[in-house]
């Protein structure tokens, strides 16, 4: 079974040859450039540049998925990344940010304690800003992928997420408080934001859909312990714009739609399917109500579950024995009757042992 007909089979619920899997992937299933380096090692893989040390590992545990395309940043006046190489930049969408050793951290959000009246005037990035060469090179990669290799074709998601977006041009405390208090000055936000994506789902999937096999998005909804807003906020102020985001997007490709979002979401699940996600990843098992046979009990048959190896704790402190344990037991719940892609549920990080990840892998394809 080639990886493209076990994937078809896998999101259609059906019992495959082995599970499909995930390394790099997508940028929502990557790694800590650290981790590359130490893979590098521990195999003796030539070193070059990050492409080679991706791709190697990939082919090494046997990954199903490649990936093409990028989160676009189309400029505008805000936008400054005059002072990268001392970490810090500021975005598209005047979102200042800093490195502090993982993570670029957010340190000033552009529309925190604005009246609507300063906050409306705001010039919003333009998709025709954005260069078309790099569309017509992200085109081509697309269609190598598409038509060289029987890879699992990845479309990455070219925009933010709605809620994500408002809580970091905001900040989190003023936009939580908005959704309630204001609503009428977040639905204005969504609206302006919402023309964007429109514009890009055109451009991007118009250019990209017919050659990509999944698509991934990214919005973060929960925490450790349950979702930011409840089910009925969400269900409200959220949902309907992601409605219109994917509908949009399925206009001009038939790729499944894959949303991210870390923490506890079980509550929130009806509306995410409702909104016409089809893969849900990373599937944090640590997390409240989200343990895998909860999740495949209720939901197995509606969605697909990509991640669910814990990074938190098992991959990070774990030996490689009861890697392999834990492994072996998610598939045997999450993939009963397919539906299940196994991947790590965050990005990897430095801590994690080489001989963890290769636990990791071993197990799901033995």
């Amino acid at each position: 079974m080639n990886y493209r007909d076990r994937f078809i089979q896998t999101i259609a619920h059906k019992r495959t040859d082995r599970v499909p899997v995930d390394f790099c992937g997508t940028s929502l299933t990557d790694c800590h450039p650290a981790v590359l380096k130490n893979l590098a090692d521990y195999y003796s893989i030539n070193a070059g540049d990050d492409n080679t040390l991706t791709e190697q590992p990939q082919r090494l545990f046997d990954c199903d998925f490649r990936r093409v395309g990028c989160l676009f940043d189309p400029g505008g006046i805000y936008c400054d990344h005059s002072k990268l190489s001392q970490g810090i930049y500021v975005d598209s969408w005047g979102v200042k940010r800093e490195f502090h050793g993982l993570y670029w951290d957010i340190t000033k959000s552009p529309f925190t304690g604005l009246s609507f009246e300063d906050i409306s005037g705001f010039r919003w990035p333009a998709v025709s800003d954005i260069d078309k060469k790099t569309i017509y090179n992200l085109t081509e990669k697309a269609k190598r992928l598409y038509y060289d290799t029987d890879y699992v074709v990845v479309g990455e998601h070219p925009v933010y997420g709605f809620f994500e977006l408002g809580c970091w041009m905001f900040g989190y405390d003023d936009f939580l408080y908005r959704i309630i208090a204001e609503p009428e000055i977040t639905d204005w936000f969504f609206g302006k934001y919402y023309s964007y994506v429109k514009d890009m789902n055109e451009l991007y999937y118009g250019a990209i859909g017919d050659f990509i096999h999944v698509t991934t998005g990214g919005d973060d909804f929960g925490m450790q312990n349950g979702p930011f807003i409840s089910p009925h906020t969400f269900g409200t102020y959220i949902k309907p714009w992601y409605i219109k985001r994917i509908k949009d997007m399925k206009q001009y490709t038939q790729a499944k739609y894959f949303h991210h979002t870390c923490g506890s979401v079980y509550r929130l699940l009806e509306d995410i399917i409702d909104m016409g996600v089809d893969i849900l990843n990373p599937i944090q098992p640590g997390a409240f109500e989200m343990e895998p046979e909860r999740l495949k009990g209720r939901y197995g048959d509606r969605l697909t579950f990509w991640g669910g190896i814990d990074e938190q704790n098992l991959l990070s402190h774990g030996t490689p024995e009861q890697v392999i344990s834990e492994v072996k037991r998610v598939i045997s719940i999450m993939n009963a009757d397919g539906g299940y892609i196994m991947s790590a549920s965050h990005n990897i990080q430095p801590d994690v042992p080489v001989e963890n990840i290769a636990a990791m892998f071993s197990a799901a394809v033995d």
